[in-house]
């Protein structure tokens, strides 16, 4: 069975929150679960094209947002 990505989209629970760094740039933070206890989360600067993303495949799942944004610490620490 084929599925199409709008129909793989919805299947697929995702999370969204956004966070203003101390230096006044916001971050939005992305958390979807995958199949097999996965879960894919990403980082984006407010203006920024690059993405920052991680797939893990074990761990604690649900994430805290406190546990996604750890994850993305050394990344968001460059200017």
């Amino acid at each position: 069975m084929r599925l199409d990505l709008s129909t793989l989209r919805s299947m697929i629970p995702e999370c969204q929150t956004i966070k203003t760094l101390a230096d006044g740039r916001r971050v939005k933070f992305t958390i979807q679960e995958l199949p097999d206890d996965g879960v894919f989360i990403t980082a984006q600067i407010e203006g920024n094209q690059v993405v920052y993303s991680i797939v893990l495949t074990t761990g604690k799942n649900p994430l805290s947002r406190g546990d996604v944004e750890k994850h993305f610490e050394g990344e968001l620490s460059k200017k």
